[in-house]
């Protein structure tokens, strides 16, 4: 399975408490909820189809725990995220068994690079992480990550956890796809291409510029 990674992220990079004042206050992080006032039907209409290709899902502790909450109670046959999220295997990044009780949760403790790799060799399409900051830190710098679903919001923090912190592996992405909304958010589709290309600007004797890459 492809390892996907679909998040929220400010114009500076912050991911933290997008849906909220309560979901992540970790850190003294006061700004929660920078998403909402956002959120029209292109923002739908970008996220809803990135889950229709998911058999199955990887997710942090605090995210399985706060999906938990919601989705068991949402039984609409017609809303794609609640059946797939209801019905297909959540792989939960965590020491702590207890209280890994909906519906297809497995527990993934031990040596977690090496949990998440063999999953990939599984059968399918996409292996989804959504949210499950810290998680995706992990992955990001094990290079585990093999597309990249941003929504992208108009709106600068200056504080709180960032998609990309210190210590992440380089890394190349290729823009696969891109599609706006009319609030100004921007969707983008990212495949990893491996480790960057690096290069540099070299000037002839005759002062003509040539881009070198190695």
């Amino acid at each position: 399975m492809k390892l996907t990674v679909t998040t929220f992220v400010t114009l500076d990079g912050v991911q933290q408490g997008p849906g909220g004042a309560e979901e992540d206050a970790s850190n003294g992080f006061d700004l929660g909820g920078w998403l909402v006032p956002y959120v029209d039907a292109g923002f739908g209409e970008i996220s809803g189809p990135w889950m229709d290709d998911a058999d199955a899902f990887l997710l942090g502790r605090r995210t399985y725990d706060l999906m938990k909450a919601h989705w068991p109670n949402v039984t609409d046959p017609a809303d794609t995220a609640a059946t797939k999220l209801n019905t297909l295997p959540k792989y939960i990044a965590t020491s702590r068994a207890e209280g890994l009780d909906w519906s297809g949760s497995h527990r993934l403790d031990g040596d977690l690079a090496r949990r998440v790799a063999e999953l990939k060799e599984q059968p399918g399409r996409t292996l989804q992480v959504h949210g499950s900051g810290k998680l995706v830190q992990f992955l990001l710098r094990h290079s585990l990550v093999d597309e990249l679903r941003l929504l992208t919001f108009p709106v600068v923090l200056g504080k709180g956890q960032r998609l990309f912190e210190p210590g992440v592996a380089p890394g190349a992405w290729r823009l696969i796809a891109t599609r706006p909304t009319e609030k100004g958010v921007i969707g983008h589709t990212y495949a990893y291409e491996g480790k960057p290309a690096l290069g540099a600007i070299v000037v002839d004797a005759q002062g003509k510029e040539e881009l070198v890459t190695t």
